[in-house]
């Protein structure tokens, strides 16, 4: 006879399995990510039918088996009626259930994963349907903890290069700030541009002095080295930590210095004063929020997120498909 053991667990993802079944993975807050079949749950009358539904959370008992534990009994402690009722709340939680896929553990008890998700579940729930911006926020708030949750926070406190810190700039409407995915986080304009003049003065520099040396004889005398091509002649680069650059008659020169992050997007004041607020607690309304800031911000996390998980987030796509429609129907 099979083991069984009980666990308390929302439901996050669900697939048909033959005529009648589904294979449902739930997340724990005793062991972690588990995978189970709910017998019968396609049937119209399966008591495990909306027990087996996306976001419900349940009690239940499993009974363990050689490839997939299967569910035999299962007591509803909460569901989240309103996230199906509007179709904007519903593609956020999937989002948010997308990435707690790619963070939880399976066979390790997960209890501030679990509890983290319920509750961005319970505020998205809450927030008004007439508030299209609410869910953009709530959602921000949600990646942006779940991250957290991961230790993978982006840097948006001080500047990745300097290390700074940044404030928006709300008197210059052309105050700008860069978000570089690869660096991990915001970068100052001001300080990448120091860090490309200081990198090109460098390469001069060494140019000039090794130029200098090639004259007076010093190199080839003592160093006697392979030429390069005649053709071949230095290309100044400042993109990345080091480069090898070839000088007519000479040894190859590498030059290394501060990698020069690419930056994936630039914020105004105010994105960046969203982003800045969504490490607390509650999110917080911001005087001057438009509906277009949020989805600047969402997409940057998005991005962000996609980077660091290593995956695309599907149910992103549904997001971008309701704000344009949501757009398209108030204009």
């Amino acid at each position: 006879m099979s083991r069984t053991y009980k666990a308390t667990g929302i439901n996050l993802k669900t697939q048909a399995l033959g005529e009648s079944d589904k294979i449902v993975t739930i997340l724990t807050r005793e062991f972690g990510l588990i995978r189970a079949v709910a017998p019968g749950s396609r049937k119209h009358n399966s008591s495990l039918g909306g027990r087996s539904g996306m976001f419900v959370v349940n009690e239940l008992l499993i009974a363990k088996g050689r490839s997939l534990d299967k569910i035999t009994q299962a007591q509803t402690l909460k569901t989240y009626p309103g996230l199906a009722k509007d179709l904007g709340k519903l593609a956020a939680s999937q989002y948010l259930a997308e990435i707690v896929l790619c963070e939880a553990l399976s066979e390790q008890p997960q209890e501030e994963l679990y509890d983290l998700f319920n509750e961005h579940l319970h505020r998205l729930e809450a927030v008004s349907s007439a508030n299209p911006s609410g869910v953009l926020a709530h959602l921000a708030h949600g990646v942006f903890h779940l991250l957290a949750l991961a230790g993978l926070t982006p840097q948006v406190q001080i500047c990745c290069l300097s290390q700074r810190s940044l404030k928006p700039d709300f008197t210059d409407p052309n105050w700008q700030v860069g978000f570089s995915i690869p660096a991990g986080g915001t970068v100052s304009l001001e300080a990448r541009e120091r860090l490309r003049k200081e990198g090109e003065r460098e390469m001069r520099a060494e140019w000039q002095r090794r130029r200098g040396a090639e004259e007076q004889g010093e190199i080839n005398n003592q160093f006697p080295v392979p030429h390069a091509p005649s053709s071949m002649t230095p290309v100044a680069s400042t993109e990345g930590t080091s480069a090898t650059h070839w000088l007519p008659n000479t040894q190859t020169i590498v030059v290394h210095r501060q990698e020069i992050p690419v930056i994936s997007s630039r914020l105004g004041a105010m994105q960046l004063a969203l982003l800045q607020h969504l490490s607390q607690p509650e999110i917080m309304q911001i005087d001057g929020a438009r509906d277009h800031d949020w989805l600047s911000v969402e997409q940057i996390l998005r991005q962000y997120a996609q980077y660091q998980l290593g995956r695309p987030i599907r149910s992103a796509t549904l997001i971008d498909s309701y704000f344009a429609a949501n757009h398209d129907a108030t204009v």
